[in-house]
Protein backbone atom coordinates (compact mmCIF):
# COMPACT_ATOMS: atom_id res chain seq x y z
CA UNK A 1 0.00 0.00 0.00
CA UNK A 2 1.39 3.40 -0.96
CA UNK A 3 2.30 5.95 1.71
CA UNK A 4 2.17 9.73 1.24
CA UNK A 5 3.93 12.51 3.14
CA UNK A 6 1.34 15.25 3.41
CA UNK A 7 1.62 16.39 7.04
CA UNK A 8 3.97 15.57 9.92
CA UNK A 9 1.04 14.67 12.16
CA UNK A 10 0.09 11.83 9.80
CA UNK A 11 3.19 10.02 11.07
CA UNK A 12 4.01 8.60 14.49
CA UNK A 13 6.82 9.87 16.68
CA UNK A 14 8.75 6.70 15.89
CA UNK A 15 8.39 7.25 12.15
CA UNK A 16 9.55 10.87 12.42
CA UNK A 17 12.60 9.74 14.41
CA UNK A 18 13.22 7.10 11.75
CA UNK A 19 13.22 9.81 9.06
CA UNK A 20 15.58 11.97 11.10
CA UNK A 21 17.97 9.07 11.72
CA UNK A 22 17.83 8.13 8.04
CA UNK A 23 18.75 11.71 7.10
CA UNK A 24 21.73 11.53 9.45
CA UNK A 25 22.90 8.24 7.94
CA UNK A 26 22.41 9.41 4.36
CA UNK A 27 24.33 12.64 5.02
CA UNK A 28 27.22 10.70 6.61
CA UNK A 29 27.24 8.19 3.75
CA UNK A 30 27.19 10.96 1.15
CA UNK A 31 30.23 12.75 2.56
CA UNK A 32 32.18 9.56 3.21
CA UNK A 33 31.66 7.62 -0.03
CA UNK A 34 28.59 8.87 -1.86
CA UNK A 35 25.05 7.56 -1.57
CA UNK A 36 24.07 4.15 -2.87
CA UNK A 37 21.72 4.23 -5.91
CA UNK A 38 18.70 3.11 -3.88
CA UNK A 39 16.31 4.84 -6.28
CA UNK A 40 17.91 3.77 -9.56
CA UNK A 41 15.29 3.80 -12.32
CA UNK A 42 12.87 5.89 -10.24
CA UNK A 43 11.60 9.30 -11.37
CA UNK A 44 10.08 12.00 -9.16
CA UNK A 45 7.55 14.28 -10.86
CA UNK A 46 7.81 17.75 -9.28
CA UNK A 47 4.78 20.04 -9.59
CA UNK A 48 5.48 23.69 -8.74
CA UNK A 49 2.68 26.23 -8.33
CA UNK A 50 5.01 28.45 -6.26
CA UNK A 51 8.57 29.61 -6.98
CA UNK A 52 11.29 27.65 -5.22
CA UNK A 53 15.03 27.55 -4.60
CA UNK A 54 15.59 25.03 -1.78
CA UNK A 55 12.66 22.70 -2.49
CA UNK A 56 13.35 22.38 -6.21
CA UNK A 57 17.12 21.95 -6.00
CA UNK A 58 17.14 19.75 -2.90
CA UNK A 59 14.61 17.29 -4.34
CA UNK A 60 16.30 17.27 -7.74
CA UNK A 61 19.74 16.66 -6.22
CA UNK A 62 18.34 14.14 -3.73
CA UNK A 63 17.07 12.00 -6.59
CA UNK A 64 20.42 12.31 -8.38
CA UNK A 65 22.35 11.34 -5.23
CA UNK A 66 20.15 8.24 -4.92
CA UNK A 67 20.52 7.19 -8.55
CA UNK A 68 17.12 8.39 -9.75
CA UNK A 69 15.88 11.36 -11.74
CA UNK A 70 13.51 14.29 -11.25
CA UNK A 71 11.15 15.99 -13.68
CA UNK A 72 10.29 19.67 -13.12
CA UNK A 73 6.76 20.73 -14.10
CA UNK A 74 6.01 24.45 -14.09
CA UNK A 75 2.62 26.08 -13.29
CA UNK A 76 2.11 26.88 -16.98
CA UNK A 77 2.36 23.23 -17.94
CA UNK A 78 -0.39 21.96 -15.64
CA UNK A 79 -2.36 24.68 -13.87
CA UNK A 80 -3.72 22.40 -11.15
CA UNK A 81 -7.52 22.41 -11.15
CA UNK A 82 -7.67 24.89 -14.03
CA UNK A 83 -6.51 23.38 -17.31
CA UNK A 84 -7.64 19.97 -16.12
CA UNK A 85 -8.86 18.50 -12.87
CA UNK A 86 -6.48 17.57 -10.07
CA UNK A 87 -7.88 14.03 -10.12
CA UNK A 88 -7.01 13.68 -13.82
CA UNK A 89 -3.52 15.12 -13.31
CA UNK A 90 -2.86 12.65 -10.50
CA UNK A 91 -4.08 9.65 -12.47
CA UNK A 92 -2.14 10.60 -15.61
CA UNK A 93 1.12 11.32 -13.77
CA UNK A 94 0.81 8.06 -11.82
CA UNK A 95 1.41 6.20 -15.05
CA UNK A 96 4.59 8.11 -15.84
CA UNK A 97 6.52 8.64 -12.59
CA UNK A 98 7.41 6.79 -9.39
CA UNK A 99 6.33 9.59 -7.05
CA UNK A 100 4.92 13.11 -7.07
CA UNK A 101 6.14 16.12 -5.10
CA UNK A 102 3.84 19.15 -5.19
CA UNK A 103 4.50 22.69 -3.98
CA UNK A 104 1.12 24.38 -3.97
CA UNK A 105 -0.88 27.28 -2.58
CA UNK A 106 -3.98 25.43 -1.34
CA UNK A 107 -3.52 22.42 0.93
CA UNK A 108 -6.56 20.69 -0.52
CA UNK A 109 -4.75 20.56 -3.87
CA UNK A 110 -2.05 18.29 -2.46
CA UNK A 111 -4.55 16.16 -0.53
CA UNK A 112 -6.60 15.77 -3.73
CA UNK A 113 -3.47 14.70 -5.61
CA UNK A 114 -2.77 12.10 -2.92
CA UNK A 115 -6.36 10.85 -3.05
CA UNK A 116 -6.21 10.02 -6.76
CA UNK A 117 -2.54 9.23 -7.26
CA UNK A 118 -1.41 5.62 -7.50
CA UNK A 119 2.14 6.63 -6.50
CA UNK A 120 3.33 8.36 -3.29
CA UNK A 121 2.68 12.11 -3.01
CA UNK A 122 4.92 14.46 -1.04
CA UNK A 123 3.80 17.88 0.17
CA UNK A 124 6.61 20.25 -0.83
CA UNK A 125 4.69 23.11 0.83
CA UNK A 126 1.07 24.15 1.15
CA UNK A 127 -0.74 26.96 2.92
CA UNK A 128 -1.40 24.58 5.85
CA UNK A 129 2.03 23.14 6.52
CA UNK A 130 5.56 22.42 5.30
CA UNK A 131 6.43 18.90 6.51
CA UNK A 132 9.66 18.47 4.53
CA UNK A 133 11.03 21.63 6.13
CA UNK A 134 10.13 20.29 9.58
CA UNK A 135 12.18 17.11 9.07
CA UNK A 136 15.21 19.20 8.08
CA UNK A 137 14.59 21.45 11.09
CA UNK A 138 14.51 18.72 13.72
CA UNK A 139 17.45 17.02 12.01
CA UNK A 140 19.44 20.27 12.30
CA UNK A 141 18.52 20.67 15.97
CA UNK A 142 19.60 17.10 16.72
CA UNK A 143 22.81 17.51 14.74
CA UNK A 144 23.70 20.65 16.70
CA UNK A 145 22.79 19.58 20.24
CA UNK A 146 23.24 15.82 19.91
CA UNK A 147 19.83 15.30 21.48
CA UNK A 148 16.19 16.36 21.34
CA UNK A 149 15.42 15.86 25.03
CA UNK A 150 14.99 18.91 27.29
CA UNK A 151 15.06 21.43 24.47
CA UNK A 152 12.77 24.41 24.00
CA UNK A 153 11.97 25.71 20.51
CA UNK A 154 10.53 29.23 20.21
CA UNK A 155 8.96 30.49 16.99
CA UNK A 156 8.71 34.27 16.60
CA UNK A 157 6.21 35.68 14.11
CA UNK A 158 3.19 34.64 12.07
CA UNK A 159 1.48 31.33 12.95
CA UNK A 160 1.99 30.14 9.38
CA UNK A 161 2.54 26.81 7.61
CA UNK A 162 6.15 26.51 8.79
CA UNK A 163 5.10 27.18 12.39
CA UNK A 164 2.38 24.52 12.15
CA UNK A 165 4.78 21.80 11.00
CA UNK A 166 7.38 22.84 13.56
CA UNK A 167 4.79 22.73 16.36
CA UNK A 168 3.56 19.27 15.39
CA UNK A 169 7.08 17.89 15.03
CA UNK A 170 8.17 19.26 18.41
CA UNK A 171 5.00 18.00 20.07
CA UNK A 172 5.43 14.52 18.58
CA UNK A 173 9.07 14.24 19.59
CA UNK A 174 8.76 15.74 23.06
CA UNK A 175 10.39 19.15 22.55
CA UNK A 176 8.79 22.11 24.29
CA UNK A 177 7.39 24.64 21.84
CA UNK A 178 6.38 28.28 22.21
CA UNK A 179 5.21 30.84 19.70
CA UNK A 180 5.05 34.62 20.02
CA UNK A 181 3.14 36.69 17.50
CA UNK A 182 0.82 39.68 17.22
CA UNK A 183 -2.91 39.50 17.75
CA UNK A 184 -4.76 38.56 14.59
CA UNK A 185 -1.93 36.41 13.25
CA UNK A 186 -2.26 33.37 15.48
CA UNK A 187 -2.05 29.81 14.31
CA UNK A 188 -5.24 28.14 13.12
CA UNK A 189 -7.17 26.74 16.11
CA UNK A 190 -7.40 23.26 14.62
CA UNK A 191 -3.63 23.08 14.08
CA UNK A 192 -2.95 24.44 17.58
CA UNK A 193 -5.35 22.01 19.24
CA UNK A 194 -3.79 19.09 17.39
CA UNK A 195 -0.43 20.27 18.70
CA UNK A 196 -1.83 20.23 22.23
CA UNK A 197 -3.02 16.64 21.80
CA UNK A 198 0.35 15.51 20.46
CA UNK A 199 2.21 17.35 23.24
CA UNK A 200 0.01 15.75 25.91
CA UNK A 201 0.91 12.32 24.53
CA UNK A 202 4.67 13.04 24.45
CA UNK A 203 4.83 14.96 27.73
CA UNK A 204 6.03 18.19 26.15
CA UNK A 205 4.52 21.65 26.55
CA UNK A 206 3.26 24.21 24.07
CA UNK A 207 2.79 27.86 25.04
CA UNK A 208 1.49 30.95 23.30
CA UNK A 209 2.90 34.43 23.99
CA UNK A 210 2.25 37.93 22.78
CA UNK A 211 5.58 39.20 24.16
CA UNK A 212 8.59 37.87 22.20
CA UNK A 213 10.94 38.83 25.03
CA UNK A 214 9.06 36.65 27.50
CA UNK A 215 8.93 33.83 24.96
CA UNK A 216 12.69 33.56 24.39
CA UNK A 217 13.78 33.51 28.06
CA UNK A 218 14.31 29.74 28.08
CA UNK A 219 14.84 29.20 24.37
CA UNK A 220 17.42 26.75 23.05
CA UNK A 221 16.20 27.48 19.52
CA UNK A 222 14.80 30.76 18.21
CA UNK A 223 13.08 30.31 14.84
CA UNK A 224 11.57 32.93 12.57
CA UNK A 225 10.11 33.20 9.08
CA UNK A 226 9.03 35.90 6.67
CA UNK A 227 6.23 38.17 7.86
CA UNK A 228 4.39 37.78 4.55
CA UNK A 229 4.16 34.37 2.91
CA UNK A 230 3.67 33.81 -0.83
CA UNK A 231 0.04 34.35 -1.67
CA UNK A 232 -0.35 37.10 0.96
CA UNK A 233 1.38 39.86 -1.00
CA UNK A 234 -1.61 42.20 -0.72
CA UNK A 235 -1.02 42.23 3.07
CA UNK A 236 2.66 43.19 2.86
CA UNK A 237 2.37 46.87 3.83
CA UNK A 238 -0.07 46.12 6.65
CA UNK A 239 2.19 43.41 8.05
CA UNK A 240 5.25 45.68 7.89
CA UNK A 241 3.49 47.93 10.43
CA UNK A 242 2.42 45.09 12.74
CA UNK A 243 5.44 42.79 12.95
CA UNK A 244 8.52 44.98 13.73
CA UNK A 245 8.28 44.22 17.50
CA UNK A 246 8.78 40.56 16.53
CA UNK A 247 12.05 41.06 14.68
CA UNK A 248 14.78 38.59 15.67
CA UNK A 249 17.69 40.90 16.37
CA UNK A 250 20.78 40.81 18.57
CA UNK A 251 18.95 42.27 21.56
CA UNK A 252 16.29 39.55 21.46
CA UNK A 253 18.81 36.74 20.97
CA UNK A 254 20.80 37.94 24.01
CA UNK A 255 17.69 37.32 26.15
CA UNK A 256 17.63 33.62 25.23
CA UNK A 257 19.69 30.85 26.85
CA UNK A 258 23.44 30.75 26.37
CA UNK A 259 24.21 28.60 23.35
CA UNK A 260 20.89 29.35 21.65
CA UNK A 261 20.73 28.70 17.91
CA UNK A 262 18.79 30.82 15.44
CA UNK A 263 16.89 29.20 12.57
CA UNK A 264 15.03 30.49 9.51
CA UNK A 265 13.52 28.39 6.72
CA UNK A 266 14.49 31.03 4.11
CA UNK A 267 14.07 33.07 2.01
CA UNK A 268 14.86 35.76 4.58
CA UNK A 269 13.80 39.37 4.27
CA UNK A 270 16.81 40.80 6.05
CA UNK A 271 16.09 43.89 8.07
CA UNK A 272 12.50 42.75 8.55
CA UNK A 273 12.00 39.49 10.50
CA UNK A 274 15.74 38.99 11.04
CA UNK A 275 18.76 41.29 11.02
CA UNK A 276 21.99 40.69 9.13
CA UNK A 277 23.83 40.68 12.45
CA UNK A 278 21.84 37.64 13.62
CA UNK A 279 21.47 35.83 10.28
CA UNK A 280 25.23 35.93 9.75
CA UNK A 281 26.17 35.76 13.41
CA UNK A 282 27.63 33.03 15.63
CA UNK A 283 24.22 31.73 16.78
CA UNK A 284 22.89 31.26 13.25
CA UNK A 285 22.53 27.78 11.74
CA UNK A 286 20.31 28.89 8.88
CA UNK A 287 22.60 27.69 6.09
CA UNK A 288 23.31 24.36 7.77
CA UNK A 289 19.53 24.10 8.08
CA UNK A 290 19.08 24.90 4.37
CA UNK A 291 21.72 22.36 3.34
CA UNK A 292 20.04 19.73 5.49
CA UNK A 293 16.93 20.01 3.33
CA UNK A 294 18.85 17.86 0.81
CA UNK A 295 19.46 15.03 3.26
CA UNK A 296 15.97 15.25 4.77
CA UNK A 297 14.44 14.96 1.29
CA UNK A 298 16.59 11.90 0.65
CA UNK A 299 15.25 10.25 3.81
CA UNK A 300 11.65 10.96 2.78
CA UNK A 301 12.24 9.68 -0.76
CA UNK A 302 13.91 6.48 0.40
CA UNK A 303 11.05 5.76 2.82
CA UNK A 304 8.38 6.28 0.17
CA UNK A 305 9.99 5.14 -3.07
CA UNK A 306 12.67 2.55 -2.28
Amino acid sequence: MKRDFIAVADYSAGEIRELMNSALELKKEYFEKGNRPQLAGKVLGMIFNKPSLRTRISFDMAMRHLGGDALFISPAEIGLGQRESIADVARVMSGYVSGIMARVFAHDHVTELAKWSLVPVINGLSDYNHPCQAIADVFTVYEHFGRLENLHVVFIGDGNNVAVSLLHTCALLGLDFSIAGPEGYDMDDQAWNLGKELAAASGSSITHYRDPHAAVKNADVVYTDTWTSMGQEEETEKRKKVFPPYQVNAELVKEAKEGVIVMHCLPAHRGHEITDEVADGPNSVIFQQAHNRLHAQKAILVKLLA
